[in-house]
């Protein structure tokens, strides 16, 4: 490789280790990670799991069975409980490594060099003798010796505590290792940050061997305060179990004082403790949070906060910058101007161009790097190569004798060759079209006519370059570019083409309620055009850098309910846009890719963060990270956000309203003074329906029709609201209702204690099927739910009727369970029954003109 332009090194003759040798060092010495990174240790889960509430009530209900003299009943309890745990330890593990997987992920980033290519790769994959490249905003990923930078600065606060950053200098290959502190140390330490310039580096130790790992400082992330869906599932959790503590204290003491059964009146407090007990709140918001950034990570973006996908499905305004997000930030020379005359680009249709332009594209190509890595400049050698190549135009055997770099004062740069006769120099320059004008000394005239020449050309949104070229008697060189005589050859127009995927996510967003405000730092002819292409609204209103720093906050938030285009602005603008938004009322979404963005992103509702081209400083204030930097991932995590909160609400009814029925037949025969009908079995029977339906079965629940129709939900809409706790309310107890005839009438029928609980057990569980599979949708019919393609739904359909033929067919399970034999035409009963509990509530949705408010 030659001197790459990007990080300003010769990097030709370092190769860097093989990917083959750092894979082995991997093994040998361990990742690149602190011990605090480790992973819970299985028996730390298996004894988290047997803490859960349901199963301490299954394990009490066992003991109680064992002191009544019932082995046989104890025994199938402790089966349940091994059942049980066996799949949330299971569950558990799973969620370990998918949450592992993704620290891995958003874990930092570094740049090496592997079998002499540069490629990113996850920090703690970095190894001893890496070669690292280090630039603006990136975090060190281990303690390295320089072995090259240019204007270096490094933040070491997290080691030293000075608020100064300090300059770093090339190791002289003598040096040895040092602490932290002070200028000019050809070192640099894990976890701190680069905040100027850009350096070599090679890898001397990582881990635990680092300046931050001796000291035992840890870089996990602080410790996240609970969420809104958190709380309110805390509280939703704390009112049922007081609820439940109550209850079971009322059925012992009613039990024991009417039955004077006191063994029995636990065992059936404990029955009701069961079924009140709504332990599945917590496991469905873990499983809906996990699975949710799984599934919007299959979007190209990565979660790195669970509230951002709670955030997401309320968003209102999304700002985005443009280059790289909106566009794909790959420069396409598109058009060229020579004295007034214009000649557009195009490589698929137009096979030559002028000779008018030949000199422009030649000069262009001198002024850049014979290897470039700068897109710009590889453009420029692309099209030159393909019009020109093999002519005398294109000069691969010129030697180059000296740069002239870009300046904050002089915005061009100049390149000297040789010339084939080796008596004079021939320079090229190329830079912003005004220093290149004023190399070129141009008169008043020629100023104005090149000046509305680049409006023309910033009309179409397009970046321009100036190219001029000199010759030069050889002799020593001047120190400055001004000292030649420069002769301006024309402009060179780029355009980053907008990504086809853009106007419809854009046109999408605005029908989903959402505010889509574009942020450049581009001209504003260059933003406009933009707009125009991928429809946003309003395209030809826009606030500049400068209006925007002259505005107060109040202005600005009266100014930006109108307005959807900032151009010229520079990042720390973002946070006045931001808290403007925020202000208006606004769920912010903002993008960012820099050092100076952090504070916009922080300040934002949700900051997403770029994962191609983004800084780790930007990527640490983040809550979301867009992998592939698509404008059109955001939209489609959007609309995954809200996915997940409606499968999330509607899990949630669900588990409410298949608790009523349970508790109710739990407690309604103790109150009657009738015959028990649910014992501690089948209410684990029951909860292994439950678990799998409100966890896997709701979250795999296909989006409702139109979900990108409707305005944001408010942020502080709750997650269980006063109208779906009527709805569930209803649902459970109409099933309530039902089963408890059933039971009361078979009674009455005198078909025995054993076969009325059969009958109301199965009726039970056929209305528990018809609720989860009418709750999946509060808008479509049943049919149509049927159809919708939920195989997790078939899944636990199917396991629940071969569960319940086999308790109710299988003598030994029969018996276990106190059943009775039930014949065809029961069964027929059972089943109508269960769909007639629930039958009104499919009636209510076809008479509902907006069924999807309902919850």
């Amino acid at each position: 490789m030659d001197k790459n332009t990007d990080t300003g090194f010769d990097l030709k003759n370092i190769g860097g280790l093989s990917d083959s040798s750092a894979l082995l060092r991997i093994k040998k010495e361990g990742y690149n990670e602190l011990p605090s990174q480790k992973n819970k240790n299985i028996f730390l889960i298996f004894f988290e799991v047997v803490r859960e509430p349901m199963l301490l009530l299954l394990i009490g209900s066992g003991l109680v069975y064992l002191f009544l003299g019932e082995p046989r009943d104890a025994l199938m309890l402790l089966t349940f409980v091994l059942v049980v745990v066996g799949i949330t330890f299971y569950q558990e593990r799973k969620t370990e490594r998918a949450l592992e997987a993704l620290r891995n992920l958003s874990s930092p980033r570094a740049l090496v060099i592997r079998d002499g290519q540069q490629k990113r790769v996850a920090g703690r994959e970095v190894v001893r003798e890496d070669i690292i490249i280090l630039r603006e905003g990136d975090r060190v990923p281990a303690d390295a010796v320089v072995l090259s930078c240019s204007n270096l600065s490094v933040d070491e606060s997290l080691l030293t505590g000075e608020s100064m950053s300090v300059r770093k200098a090339e190791w002289d290959e003598k040096e040895t290792t040092k602490r932290p502190g002070g200028d000019d140390l050809p070192f640099v330490y894990s976890g701190t940050m680069v905040v100027a310039g850009r350096g070599v580096a090679k890898v001397t130790a990582i881990g635990i061997n680092t300046e931050i790992g001796k000291i035992g400082k840890s870089l996990q992330g602080i410790r996240e305060e609970d969420t809104l869906l958190q709380k309110e599932t805390a509280k939703i959790v704390r009112d049922f179990s007081i609820t439940g503590i109550i209850l079971c204290s009322l059925v012992v003491l009613i039990y024991g004082f009417t039955r004077n059964n006191w063994p029995h009146g636990v065992l059936y407090g404990l029955t009701l403790g069961m079924a009140i007990l709504p332990e599945e709140f917590p496991v469905v918001l873990i499983i809906f949070l996990t699975l949710g950034a799984w599934r919007i990570s299959r979007k190209q973006v990565l979660t790195r906060r669970a509230h951002a996908i709670e955030t997401l499905g309320a968003s209102t305004v999304l700002c985005t910058d443009k280059t790289g997000t909106l566009t794909l930030n790959k420069m396409k020379l598109a058009l060229l101007c020579v004295k007034g005359d214009y000649f557009e680009v195009d490589t698929h249709s137009l096979k030559t161009l002028p000779e008018t332009v030949h000199d422009l594209i030649e000069y262009g190509i001198l002024a850049s790097q014979k290897d470039p890595f700068d897109p710009i400049e590889r453009e420029v050698k692309e099209v030159g190569e393909f019009y020109l190549l093999n002519s005398e135009h294109i000069h691969k055997n010129w030697k180059l004798i000296r740069e002239y770099t870009l300046s904050k004062k002089l915005l061009a740069l100049s390149h000297v060759w040789e010339s084939p006769d080796k008596q004079n120099y021939i320079i090229a320059a190329k830079g912003s079209p005004e220093a290149i004008a004023d190399l070129c000394h141009l008169s008043f005239e020629k100023h104005k006519e090149l000046m509305l020449c680049i409006e023309e050309m910033a009309s179409r949104g397009l970046r321009v370059l100036g190219v001029a070229k000199a010759s030069f008697k050889k002799r020593e060189l001047p120190d400055v570019q001004h000292d030649f005589a420069f002769e301006f050859i024309g402009l060179l127009g780029f355009i980053d083409p907008v990504r086809a995927t853009v106007p419809e996510a854009i046109k999408e967003a605005h029908g989903a309620g959402i505010k889509v405000i574009m942020i450049t730092g581009d001209y504003p002819g260059t933003a406009v055009h933009i707009a125009k292409q991928i429809g946003l609204k309003n395209p030809d209103q826009y606030i500049t850098g400068l209006e925007l720093e002259k505005m107060d906050h109040l202005q600005l938030r009266e100014k930006i309910k109108e307005i959807n285009i900032f151009a010229r602005v520079v990042p720390e603008q973002k946070l006045a846009i931001v808290n403007a938004l925020k202000a208006n009322g606004g769920v912010v979404a903002m993008t960012g890719d820099g050092v100076n963005d952090a504070a916009a992103l922080k300040s934002a509702n949700i900051g997403i963060a770029m994962g191609e081209r983004g800084t780790d400083v930007a990527r640490e204030a983040s809550d979301l990270v867009l992998l592939n930097d698509d404008f059109s991932s955001i939209v489609a995590a959007v609309r995954m956000g809200r996915r997940i909160f409606d499968n999330l609400k509607k899990a949630v009814a669900y588990i409410f309203a298949v608790h009523v029925p349970i508790a109710g037949m739990s407690l309604l025969p103790i109150l009657f003074q009738l015959p028990i009908v649910l014992l501690p079995a089948h209410i684990a029977f029951l909860e292994l329906i439950i678990d799998p339906a409100c966890s896997t079965v709701f979250e795999s629940c296909p989006e409702e029709k139109g979900i990108m129709k409707k305005p944001p939900r408010s942020l502080g809409t709750a997650l269980f609201n006063r109208r779906a706790f009527i709805f569930s309310l209803l649902q459970g107890l109409s099933i309530l209702a039902v089963v408890f005839t059933v039971y009361v009438f078979a009674l009455y029928l005198h078909k025995g204690e054993l076969e009325a609980r059969t009958l109301a057990f199965a009726t039970l569980v056929f209305a528990n099927i018809i609720l989860i599979i009418t709750n999946l949708s509060w808008s479509q019919g049943f049919i149509k739910i049927i159809r919708s393609g939920n195989r997790a739904l078939w899944w636990v359909v199917g396991a629940a009727l071969i569960a319940l033929a086999g308790v109710l067919y299988i003598p030994f399970l029969r018996n276990l369970f106190h059943f009775a034999y039930l014949t065809t035409n029961d069964l027929a009963i059972t089943f109508f029954s269960g769909v007639i509990s629930i039958v009104w509530f499919e009636v209510l949705k076809v008479f509902s003109k907006k069924p999807e408010r309902e919850i």
